[in-house]
């Protein structure tokens, strides 16, 4: 008898909470935002790459002009190597070692360059995206939406109403 005393409130409380479990299930309301959908579809996403694009173009083709260029003495270099004299080889070899390491400088600044700026376009592109799912989640009475998870049933995927509104906002400010 005591025993049952002792655990009969415990019981009480896990079946209330079995009879109000069902109810608030059907009222939580959970969706997921792929944001590698968002930074590949979404027209700001699209306009930021070709922003970039644009920003550094000039960049990559003097760099790949110079590494064609570098390519190319060290070839020749390499040809002529056997018939040039010891002080013409050792010199030009020092020349070569200088414009590669120019080269490579110059390639790391372009890279690191840009990696700053890709960061800058798409925290701007993810922060209007949080905007546009707050106001979703707001309008549609979301309690939780996720960015990232292990596995999400796609009935719960609100990408593509966040990707539909980004792009109609998108495209009421360009019109402006």
């Amino acid at each position: 008898m005591k025993s049952f005393a002792r655990h009969f409130p415990l019981a009480v409380l896990l079946g209330a909470m079995a009879i109000a479990a069902p109810a608030q299930a059907q009222e939580f309301k959970a969706g997921f935002v792929n944001t590698d959908r968002i930074f590949r579809e979404a027209s700001s996403a699209k306009a930021a790459q070709a922003k970039l694009e644009q920003e550094f173009s000039r960049r990559e083709k003097e760099l790949v002009d110079q590494g064609n260029t570098l390519k190319s003495a060290t070839e020749k270099f390499e040809r002529e190597a056997p018939t040039m004299a010891e002080s013409q080889r050792v010199t030009r070899q020092r020349q070569l070692v200088d414009q590669d390491r120019d080269f490579q400088r110059k390639r790391r600044e372009f890279q690191e360059d840009l990696t700053a700026r890709k960061n800058e376009e798409l925290s701007q592109v993810l922060e209007r995206a949080n905007k546009v799912v707050k106001q979703v989640a707001e309008a549609e009475k979301y309690d939780v939406i996720l960015q990232e998870a292990v596995y999400v049933n796609p009935k719960h995927d609100i990408t593509d109403k966040v990707l539909k509104a980004m792009n109609a906002a998108a495209a009421g400010n360009g019109s402006k």
